[in-house]
């Protein structure tokens, strides 16, 4: 694929998931979907977590869990629950957020994500994506493993 062919690919998908979010419909893994925009997708939704529904922002993320994290946080009702809680309910309908990449390679990622909450308060995390390697609908596509537990960093004001 020709560089103008996959910024192409790259702002098609942007598109897609811009006009995604709005209808509902839960942006699906995709290999083309690489690991700075999976976390973007799951921060985008979870800070506008039940537009345009109740927890879609939490279903919108759990698309994006990979297969193992899945089987340790889910069913997707338990996973709700988890993210509705102390841990990590400053990530939902939160302020603002920074992603930054500390690390990657060929099959995995590494970034900090800084959000400001909607107490206007910043919290650190640490959040990997890894490449899924088995055979099936995921094959290629970039999944989260681990959302590190929140840092408080202080209030904004």
């Amino acid at each position: 694929m020709s560089k103008i062919q996959h910024l192409i690919f790259k702002i098609t998908l942007i598109i897609l998931f811009t006009s995604s979010i709005s209808h509902a419909e839960l942006v699906k893994p995709n290999n083309g979907i690489e690991p700075f925009l999976v976390v973007q997708i799951q921060l985008r939704s979870l800070k506008q977590n039940d537009n345009p529904k109740k927890d879609n922002g939490i279903e919108q993320t759990w698309e994006f869990a990979h297969p193992n994290n899945q089987k340790n946080t889910g069913p997707l009702e338990r996973f709700k629950t988890m993210i509705k809680g102390k841990s990590y309910v400053m990530l939902l309908n939160h302020l603002d957020h920074k992603v930054v990449e500390i690390k990657s390679d060929d099959l995995t990622a590494l970034f900090e994500v800084t959000v400001l909450d909607k107490n206007k308060v910043y919290y650190k995390f640490k959040w990997a994506v890894e490449k899924y390697i088995k055979d099936g609908p995921l094959k290629d596509c970039w999944l989260t493993t681990m959302v590190s537990s929140p840092m408080p960093l202080g209030s904004s004001i």
